[in-house]
């Protein structure tokens, strides 16, 4: 297969991480026979600087003349500092979701098992844990109207929802329970927002359509508590897009690390992948951000074009990688291994698909010697 895919490293760590995702990528192209073509564009900060445009016109025309978006991470301390700030990198990729109808982010989390010794969450209560979060990408209080008044006392954020806008990520959901543990639970506040209210009569009239998925609701407030004392519970979360920007962040805390959580968001025409973790400027440069959020994230892209066999290979190389502690310091304070080295080995184990064992006096250079 041939794909033309736009890269879009971003800010902080985004240039590091995603030239990992990309190393893996050309392996997973060299092993199958594929031919996967990259080219790049700035956003974010990254582009300010550039162009003063957080999404310039030539990085849109890129994403929407390509097959797929791998993307890196966006965010600066200068915007950061300054809330008065009118142009802000997450401008860039707000923008970038709305132009290209990315309604839908899909984000799956799961207890790795060599990991859970590094989860905050006891282990008994995480163990065995996996679901996949139904966030809507492109509607409510994040799109909303804004408003501030002229002596800069009051501040309003409109969220507004329509039931097609609803419809159509409930779909989504119920669809992949179907194929998992069949069961959605949708999380929203219907006992105070009318909004959410809305979101639980429509999903309620869908779940007709897929009488064998069970329904659940929760409220936020609840769900936040659930994911923390039993998120085995969970199989498909479907929500909105504030609270699912806030729950899947939690839901972090499963896998022993947020540098490992990957995402989708999907439209009816374009596909952008990308680490729900953030710039973290104050780790660029150093080598030592986690490149397995973004090689997961790779992976994610692979199985949209139903290529499952190689999407399974980067899984199961990132899975081996973690088996032998190969990994940086956020996952095991003891790791030496820089962001270069991780992504050099999981490019290895890819290529070298049989039994092995790696020389591991090479690894410390940075190399990957199949013994």
């Amino acid at each position: 297969m041939k794909l033309n895919i736009a890269v879009l490293p971003g800010d902080g760590i985004g240039p590091e991480i995603t030239k990992q995702s990309v190393k893996v990528l050309k392996a997973i192209a060299e092993r199958f026979d594929h031919k996967f073509l990259f080219e790049e564009a700035v956003v974010g900060a990254a582009a300010i600087y550039k162009t003063k445009n957080p999404l310039p016109e030539t990085t849109i025309e890129l994403c929407k003349k390509s097959d797929a978006v791998l993307f890196g991470a966006i965010g600066d301390p200068k915007y950061d500092s300054n809330p008065s700030a009118k142009v802000r990198p997450e401008q860039g990729l707000l923008k970038l979701r709305k132009d290209l109808g990315l309604f839908a982010n899909i984000r799956p989390v799961r207890a790795f098992e060599r990991l859970i010794k590094h989860s905050p969450l006891r282990p008994e209560r995480i163990e065995g844990a996996d679901m996949v979060i139904y966030r809507e990408l492109t509607g409510g209080i994040y799109f909303g109207k804004k408003t501030l008044s002229e002596d800069a006392q009051v501040a309003s954020d409109l969220c507004v929802y329509s039931a097609e806008e609803i419809t159509r990520m409930a779909h989504l959901a119920f669809k992949a329970a179907q194929k998992r543990r069949k069961k959605v639970t949708l999380v929203d506040k219907a006992n105070v927002l009318e909004t959410s209210r809305l979101w639980r009569r429509t999903v309620k009239k869908i779940a007709e359509d897929y009488p064998e998925v069970e329904v659940d609701f929760l409220y936020v407030d609840n769900a936040a508590m659930q994911m923390i004392i039993n998120p085995k519970q969970f199989d498909v979360i479907l929500t909105e897009n504030m609270f699912g920007d806030i729950i899947s962040d939690e839901a972090s805390v499963i896998g022993g690390s947020i540098g490992l959580l990957a995402s989708a968001s999907v439209g009816k025409e374009y596909a952008l992948f990308e680490p729900i973790h953030g710039s973290y400027p104050q780790a660029a440069g150093k080598g030592i951000a986690n490149p397995i959020a973004s090689i997961l994230s790779a992976a994610m892209l692979l199985e949209h074009f139903n290529l499952l066999e190689e999407a399974s290979a980067i899984q199961t190389a990132v899975d081996k990688s973690l088996e032998m502690n190969i990994c940086t310091s956020d996952i095991s304070k003891e790791s030496s291994y820089s962001t270069e080295k991780v992504g050099t080995i999981i490019e290895s184990l890819i290529l070298n698909n049989e039994d092995f064992k790696i020389n591991s006096n090479n690894l410390s250079l940075g190399q990957a010697t199949i013994i």
